[in-house]
C-alpha cells in the first residue's frame, strides 16, 4: 500500500499535473507555431516571384523586382512613410491617454470602483470593429457630424475623412489595449516604494518619474507592441473613414488578387518593422521583467 502510494505521488513514472498539461499542450501548441512560421514563410517566398503578364499565372523564379517596385517608386514609399507615421501616433496618443487612466484607476480610484472601470475599458472590446469605425465615420463627418457640430462654436472645423480621422479612429480602438497592462503594473507597484519616496522627501513629480515609470515601462513597452503592430497592419479603417488616404494595408487588399508577389512585398514590410521593433524592445530587456 505504501509502495503503491509512493509510486503514485513521487515515485518512479510519476508526472506532475501541470507536466502532464503541458504535455497535453505541446501538441496543439506545436501544430499553430507550424501553421503560423509556415504562413509567413509562404509570404517571404511568394515576395520573389512575379506573374506572367499575358497568362496571369506565377512565375516561381527568384527576382527582387516587386521589392525594387516598392523600395524606387515614390508613391509607395510615401505610403510607407504615412503608415508608419500613423501607427507611432496611435501608439503616442494611446500612451498618453492611456497612462493617466490606467494610473486613475488602480492608484486613485477605491478598490471597489476598480472592477467598474475595468469592466467600462473592456466594453469596447465587445462591440464589432466595423460597428466602431462606422460611428466614427458618422461622428467625423465634414458638415453633419458631432466633431464638427461640437468644434463650430469655437470657428473651427472637423478634420473629416483623411489622415487625423484614421489617427483618431485607431486611437479609439487599441486604447484599451494600452490602458489593460499599465493597469495591470499599476496594480503590482508595492505601497512601500512610494511610501519610501515620500519619506526620502520626494514630490509627486519626481516620485512619478524616478519611482513609477521605471516601475511601470514593461507594461507600456506591452502596450506599444499591441497599439503599434494593430495599427500598422489595419487597412478596414483607411477604407471606411481615411476618404483618399492610403496605408500599405490597402495596397495588399488592392492588388493581390491581379499581382499576388508584389502584394506579398507589400505585405512583408509590416512584418519585418514590427520583428525590428520587437527587436529593440528585447534589447532593451522590457520584456524579460513583464
Amino acid at each position: 500500500m505504501t509502495t503503491a502510494t509512493s509510486t503514485q505521488r513521487g515515485g518512479f513514472g510519476y508526472r506532475h499535473p501541470r507536466v502532464r498539461l503541458a504535455g497535453l499542450l505541446t501538441a496543439p501548441m506545436a501544430w499553430l507555431v507550424v501553421v503560423y512560421l509556415g504562413s509567413l514563410a509562404a509570404l517571404f517566398l511568394t515576395a520573389f516571384w512575379t506573374v506572367n503578364d499575358f497568362t496571369g499565372q506565377l512565375v516561381k523564379t527568384f527576382t527582387l523586382k516587386n521589392f525594387q517596385q516598392v523600395f524606387t517608386n515614390s508613391a509607395y514609399l510615401e505610403t510607407m512613410v504615412r503608415t508608419v507615421s500613423i501607427a507611432v501616433l496611435v501608439t503616442v496618443l494611446a500612451l498618453v491617454i492611456g497612462v493617466p487612466l490606467a494610473f486613475f484607476m488602480a492608484r486613485v480610484a477605491s478598490s471597489r470602483w476598480q472592477p467598474l472601470l475595468v469592466a467600462l475599458v473592456l466594453t469596447p472590446l465587445w462591440a464589432s470593429y466595423l460597428v466602431k469605425v462606422y460611428a466614427w465615420r458618422a461622428m467625423l463627418q465634414p458638415e453633419n457630424g458631432v466633431v464638427a457640430w461640437f468644434l463650430q462654436p469655437f470657428g473651427l472645423s472637423g478634420p473629416g475623412y483623411g489622415f487625423t480621422a484614421i489617427v483618431i479612429t485607431l486611437t479609439y480602438l487599441w486604447l484599451p489595449y494600452m490602458i489593460l497592462p499599465v493597469y495591470a503594473g499599476l496594480t503590482r507597484l508595492p505601497d512601500s516604494m512610494l511610501d519610501a519616496s515620500a519619506d526620502l522627501g520626494a514630490r509627486n513629480g519626481r516620485t512619478l518619474r524616478s519611482v513609477v515609470l521605471p516601475m511601470i515601462f514593461p507594461s507600456v513597452v506591452a502596450g506599444s507592441i499591441f497599439t503599434f503592430s494593430l495599427s500598422l497592419g489595419d487597412y478596414i479603417t483607411a477604407q471606411i473613414v481615411g476618404g483618399k488616404t492610403v496605408m500599405l494595408g490597402n495596397v495588399v487588399q488592392t492588388t493581390y488578387v491581379t499581382n499576388l508577389p508584389f502584394a506579398a512585398a507589400v505585405a512583408t514590410i509590416p512584418v519585418i518593422i514590427v520583428l525590428l521593433y520587437l527587436l529593440v524592445v528585447r534589447k532593451s530587456g522590457a520584456l524579460e521583467n513583464l
